[in-house]
């Protein structure tokens, strides 16, 4: 089968191929998704850093995701990054059909779905991966079509790498450890980049962007198009819309975290629904451990009254395991209890 006849981008669906319906009880159910729930937002430019830590922190345990506001990342380099991701996706089918593979081992591929290999039934996605640190190593190889594609990306990469270090020392302060302790014992991060694009879709509660699925790594920055929802995130056994306030960016949780907060933290299952109106773009940041790193809860969070909840392992072991199943298998930090 032709790769282009693969991406999702390439064509316009009047109708829903089979290979992409879920099995009646595996169905989104949009209408029982609560639309009007607020995600705790946090305003990275309070001057009381003590409210922010724990406003932080706060949303660490009860949802697992926050939005923030004032985060240091200029609207216009915002504006640009989604304008050049929907440029890329409108490239000619040929364009793109150089980049595509379906190999997860790829550090630059473009895709679609999620691991076309394994899985049975198919997300109505298209997403371009990329590897981001050190960026002089990978963006060599990253598309030169649309021509500022390499440019506005890498600047952006490198301002979410600060962001996320910066989140990082509130995250850590909230635990009550020092404000350097995640990013020193993270080692020196990897950085990747989904660039995802969900189009149109003719029969929205059939299929899903992406199932339900927590995020392997430590930290996930998500910028979203602020006019088309599509992330739903479960809190309390319901599944609840995120809203995108105009210019905030959408952080969560990833089980690292939650394995270094000793489980205070929670890394919480989320998705992405389409929808048959609007095309709909995101980009997703996701900071990862040093792969060879020693991970598990901090130290300091272990007591005779709180002991270790997960065992130590590395992140190479960590992601391995994660992309060995399917998405929405159990919760990938059950197998590394103790």
């Amino acid at each position: 089968m032709a790769t282009e006849h693969q991406l999702l981008s390439t064509a316009v669906h009047e109708t829903m191929p089979g290979k992409y319906v879920r099995p009646e009880s595996q169905r989104p159910r949009l209408t029982e998704v609560i639309s009007d729930a607020r995600i705790p937002v946090v305003d990275l430019a309070s001057p009381d850093r003590a409210a922010v830590v724990s406003a932080i922190g706060d949303a660490c345990r009860t949802h697992g995701f926050f939005q923030v506001q004032n985060h240091g990342i200029d609207a216009s380099l915002i504006t640009a990054v989604l304008a050049v991701a929907q440029d890329f996706f409108r490239l000619p089918a040929e364009e793109k059909a150089k980049l595509y593979s379906d190999d997860p081992a790829r550090k630059m591929r473009l895709s679609t779905s999620f691991n076309v290999r394994k899985e049975t039934v198919h997300n109505w996605r298209d997403y371009l991966r990329l590897h981001c640190h050190p960026l002089d190593q990978f963006v060599p190889d990253w598309p030169s079509n649309p021509a500022s594609f390499k440019e506005i990306m890498s600047t952006y990469c490198r301002e979410v790498r600060e962001l996320g270090f910066r989140l990082y020392a509130a995250i850590s302060e909230g635990l009550g450890l020092e404000e350097g302790y995640i990013k020193k014992t993270l080692g020196e991060q990897e950085q990747h980049m989904a660039v995802n694009f969900y189009p149109r879709c003719p029969e929205p509660e059939l299929t899903y962007g992406l199932p339900a699925h927590t995020d392997p790594n430590a930290l996930t920055i998500l910028l979203m198009d602020d006019q088309v929802a599509g992330l739903q995130v479960l809190n309390d056994g319901k599944w609840i819309a995120v809203n995108p306030q105009p210019g905030a960016l959408v952080i969560n949780i990833g089980d690292q975290l939650q394995a270094l907060s000793n489980g205070k933290y929670r890394s919480v299952w989320h998705r992405a629904v389409v929808n048959s109106d609007r095309e709909r773009m995101s980009v997703a940041s996701f900071l990862c451990p040093c792969n060879s790193v020693e991970l598990g809860p901090a130290a300091k969070l272990i007591t005779d009254e709180t002991p270790a909840v997960y065992r130590n392992y590395t992140y190479d072991e960590y992601y391995r395991k994660f992309w060995s199943r399917n998405l929405d298998q159990e919760h990938c930090l059950e197998l590394f209890r103790t």
